[in-house]
């Protein structure tokens, strides 16, 4: 079904395709790329999940046109200056989707009869490892399915309930099978990349990560230091939590101590429950292959650290960690810490730095009861823009990156000196070209504190590997002539900022 009208000096169109279905990820990237396009207000490919079209009603589309989409049709809408804008928007999508080859909507996409479930799929393919991104409502009948048919899971899908994951890692234990998820956002499979991953050379080192851009901070300081990659099993955020209990993380360590290829397994995570920790210690020094163990949290080692210790049990000079810096260099300020992040482990571990310091600070991903938001944003604050309820019907922020520019806006215009922290996040899945956005945005704020009388500091956490597509040192360029100090360490750039509003003080 496709209705087209014009009001208000700019043209809609909305079409619904049945029975077609992309994956989440691939969505997200076609409707930011396509929203960039001139002439083109908004566009939103997704599939018509009740979530999905109540954003597109929220972006002032006709919900009246998509209300015969289900979960299983794609919606197409766009708003536009103008009838050849719009065309030019729909050709953009449609050569993008079929660029991906993952469509099983479309005929001819594989030979004979589509397969309609995970487990048909697996009875007519040679595989062994399904990669699950749906809405999180649906992901565990989907994931489960995949585990009756004898599949891995890597389960991409976020806003999936604690007891369903429970749930799921007992059926797949019960099997001899390894659920990486949900939430399960980086992973890499035989020097394969799944999800948001770097561009790593391969090499002897296999990670087990409870987290996302906490493994991808590691990836990038041991590629650094010219130390590849075997394998990165994302075991999901909560894996380490009381009630799951480390159910994939100990099903890992079993795997690659059992790898040949894997001559060193670091263990990372976001912070874990004490007990189940001290579960995960005693498996790692059960294994045969050494293992570093790297909890973000108090008492424990940051994961600079952490990378610095595998780097030297393979008998590596550890690399100077880099740091690009603006001209001039920002002075000590007093003020506070505000941290804007995409990767929750980021701004976990930047938390715990600063909070060493600083005392309190504030977040939506608090690490202590009472440092919630409720009570206001002054003060030292860090907010992780990646968490769940911060990507209900959004793209990521490590692909959109709207939500921190309209912060940024906030910080400039904002009383005070302060000192902003954030991570750019590079890699297959995120944005190709993140500091073409936020460069201009880190400019616009320095430049508005500037004129109100006061000094807006930045300092930026580039995750990221020189061989990632965004090109990770003209990344840096950009963002250090817009006036931001990079470090390549995202525990160096807590600590930087820290000492840049302490330091004033003292």
């Amino acid at each position: 079904m496709t209705a087209d009208s014009g009001t208000g000096g700019r043209i809609t169109h909305v079409e619904v395709r049945k029975g077609t279905y992309h994956d989440s990820v691939t969505l997200l990237q076609v409707s930011r790329d396509v929203t960039a396009l001139d002439g083109v207000d908004d566009a939103v490919v997704a599939m018509g999940t009740e979530l999905n079209l109540g954003t597109i009603a929220d972006l002032g589309f006709e919900r009246a046109a998509v209300d015969d989409a289900g979960p299983n049709d794609l919606v197409v809408a766009v708003h536009a200056t103008d009838d050849a804008t719009v065309a030019a928007a729909v050709d953009a999508i449609d050569g993008a989707l079929a660029d991906t080859g993952r469509s099983t909507g479309a005929p001819g996409d594989v030979a004979g009869p589509p397969a309609h479930t995970v487990g048909m799929a697996a009875r007519t393919t040679d595989v062994d490892l399904a990669l699950i991104s749906v809405p999180g409502e649906h992901a565990f009948v989907e994931a489960m399915d995949a585990l009756r048919a004898g599949l891995h899971v890597m389960l991409f899908s976020d806003n999936v309930p604690v007891d369903r994951e429970v749930v799921l890692k007992a059926e797949a234990s019960r099997r001899g099978l390894l659920v990486m998820g949900p939430d399960c956002g980086t992973a890499i499979v035989g020097g394969v990349g799944l999800g948001f991953a770097n561009v790593v050379r391969p090499g002897p080192v296999s990670l087990v990560a409870a987290s996302g851009t906490g493994a991808q901070q590691v990836c990038c300081l041991l590629d650094h230091a010219d130390i590849g990659m075997r394998h990165v099993l994302g075991v999901g955020g909560r894996d380490l939590s009381a009630q799951v209990a480390a159910a994939s993380t100990l099903v890992a360590l079993d795997a690659l101590d059992a790898d040949p290829g894997t001559e060193l397994i670091v263990v990372v995570s976001k912070p874990p429950d004490p007990a189940v920790a001290s579960t995960v210690r005693e498996a790692a020094a059960a294994c045969t292959t050494p293992v570093v163990l790297g909890f973000v949290g108090r008492d424990e080692r940051d994961l600079t650290e952490v990378a610095d210790e595998a780097a030297e049990r393979l008998g590596r000079t550890v690399a100077d960690h880099p740091r690009w810096d603006p001209d001039p260099v920002p002075e000590p300020s007093s003020g506070v810490v505000r941290g804007l992040f995409s990767g929750g482990t980021l701004c976990d571990e930047a938390m715990v730095i600063a909070s060493a310091t600083l005392g309190p600070v504030r977040s939506n991903i608090p690490l202590e009861p009472g440092w919630g938001l409720d009570d206001g944003h002054d003060g030292h604050v860090m907010i992780d823009f990646g968490e769940d309820d911060m990507t209900r019907g959004r793209p990521h922020p490590m692909i959109d990156h709207g939500l921190r520019v309209a912060a940024l806006e906030r910080e400039g215009r904002r009383a005070g000196d302060a000192v902003v922290l954030l991570d750019v996040v590079l890699g297959h899945g995120a944005d190709l070209d993140p500091a073409a956005v936020l460069a201009p945005a880190i400019a616009d704020a320095r430049q508005t504190a500037s004129d109100g009388g006061h000094t807006l500091a930045v300092v930026v956490s580039l995750c990221g590997t020189r061989d990632d597509p965004q090109q990770r040192d003209r990344q840096a360029a950009a963002l250090v002539a817009a006036g931001a100090t990079v470090h390549l360490s995202n525990a160096r750039a807590a600590r930087d900022a820290v000492r840049l509003v302490t330091a004033a003080a003292s």
